[in-house]
């Protein structure tokens, strides 16, 4: 799952990956609207899997950030309005999501933009974001005893 929800750059919001073409991959918006489009090898693509979070000793990745989130909000979208948050309720907040994070390098913007992408992903249904596990040989998940 997190290798195909993307962000682009210059582009708001969260996309998923639907297919490849030829010179570019087809991504469909994570919003209301589930609007397609191509994203070209000149937009500069992230997937969040690539994303971390600076904290005071290792980078934390962001869907270990996504979950704790998730479990501090219940599975509903932020409590916090990224929009109208003062900087100190900003700090105060992602202080109860991430307690070590670097104060120095997390700007107030990295938050806003962290709780607008948990919204979205919570909004479009997606609230699973620790690692997939894949099935062991042996294990059948029709077994249930």
């Amino acid at each position: 799952m997190k290798e195909t929800i993307l962000a682009i750059s210059g582009k708001p919001g969260l996309y998923k990956l639907v297919t490849r073409a030829n010179n570019s991959l087809i991504v469909e918006a994570l919003d209301n609207t589930h609007r397609r489009m191509p994203a070209f090898g000149s937009d500069r693509i992230t997937s969040l899997a690539d994303v971390a979070m600076f904290t005071e000793t290792d980078d934390v990745p962001l869907m270990q950030v996504l979950a704790s989130m998730r479990d501090l909000e219940q599975g509903k979208v932020s409590s916090v309005d990224f929009k109208k948050a003062t900087p100190k309720e900003l700090h105060e907040y992602f202080s109860k999501v991430l307690p070590e994070w670097d104060q120095d390098r997390v700007q107030n913007s990295h938050i806003k933009k962290l709780i607008q992408w948990y919204n979205i992903l919570i909004k479009a249904g997606i609230t699973d974001f620790e690692e997939e596990m894949a099935p062991t040989e042996g294990d059948n998940i029709d077994d249930r005893k």
